[in-house]
């Protein structure tokens, strides 16, 4: 299993560095860069001329080295990763990089980790659910609400709470984790509730859809596995009908929704995000437009290579689940 698992990590480095050269290169493409977004803001709110704007943006890109090509800014960028753990700086937040990403991400990676937790869960047990009555109303029911949870857009759900929770309910504190009184304060049961107060939108939102995903490929691959042989043979041995679904059938229809784990945390991010992006949370999402927008290219490429990094853990952390789950990729691993 160890050799398996450092094949696994070795063959996943090449794979980072084609995506870091990729994003690096994306993020680059179109026009401008922050040299650009301050001579509009002198223009703008401070009201110089173009040239007395331009001159000083220059200067700017000249001291922050955005006046170099975009190969000799990507090995900058990686040479501090690599020797000095330095993501770059941020000209839009003024600080470290890392210190962005420290204060954002792991508020992100949290939601996401609750909502996974409940679409696995929920999703699983409601396919189960579902493949056990099959044709039934419940059966029925779970797959509409399956169906909705594949279709509807998260961003559209995510409009629709915000347009129920301040238009209709009144409620005034969007965009943030805490109320006023408990944002400063230690925490204790109250904060927290207050906390569920604040983005049981985003993890609701987030939830239905992987739940949704879930629940029909668990009703599909369960139904599938019932009809198998060595199932039908077990019924023969006189074995009761929860024992049959939850020791025989249960354990290999779960194989896809495994190998769905590589790729659910990246999935759950993004969901996160979109949701995050119109609740305004500080979190990764409104982060990743807004430097977008104004070309704060470093903070735009270590929070893609963050998205990327954990498409990669993810599907290691897949591959390892599976090898224990079925001794057949072990012996195919050499573990």
């Amino acid at each position: 299993m160890l050799r398996f698992l450092l094949v696994r990590i070795a063959s996943a480095i090449p794979v980072l560095i084609i995506l870091s050269i990729v994003t690096f290169a994306i993020i680059q493409a179109p026009p401008g860069d922050y040299a650009d977004y301050i001579r509009s803001q002198l223009i703008n709110q401070s009201g110089a001329s173009f040239a007395q704007a331009d001159e000083q943006a220059q200067a700017y890109r000249i001291a922050h080295g955005l006046d170099q090509p975009m190969v000799i800014q990507y090995f900058n960028w990686i040479k501090g990763i690599v020797t000095q753990g330095d993501f770059g700086y941020s000209m839009f937040y003024n600080k470290p990089v890392a210190d962005v990403v420290a204060e954002r991400l792991p508020r992100t990676l949290a939601l996401a980790l609750v909502c996974h937790i409940f679409a696995s869960v929920l999703g699983i047990g409601f396919g189960i659910w579902a493949a056990t009555r099959q044709y039934s109303w419940i059966d029925s029911l779970l797959s509409g609400i399956s169906f909705l949870g594949m279709t509807v857009p998260r961003f559209l759900m995510a409009l629709i709470i915000v347009y129920l929770l301040v238009f209709q309910f009144n409620v005034s504190e969007i965009g943030s984790f805490f109320s006023p009184q408990f944002g400063g304060a230690p925490w204790s049961f109250a904060k927290f509730l207050d906390l569920v107060s604040h983005v049981w939108p985003v993890v609701a939102i987030a939830t239905f859809g992987g739940l949704a995903y879930n629940m029909r490929v668990m009703r599909g691959n369960l139904l599938d596995t019932l009809n198998a042989q060595y199932v039908e043979t077990a019924r023969a041995k006189g074995l009761s009908g929860g024992a049959v679904v939850m020791r025989h059938a249960v354990p290999n229809a779960l194989h896809p929704l495994v190998m769905y784990q590589g790729v659910v945390l990246p999935y759950m991010l993004t969901g996160e995000i979109e949701t995050a992006i119109i609740f305004s949370l500080p979190t990764v999402g409104p982060a990743i437009v807004g430097s977008m927008a104004i070309g704060d290219v470093y903070v735009t490429a270590t929070f893609m290579m963050v998205l990327s990094a954990t498409l990669i853990v993810g599907n290691i952390i897949a591959d390892m689940l599976l090898a224990m789950l079925d001794p057949r990729v072990r012996q195919y691993a050499g573990a």
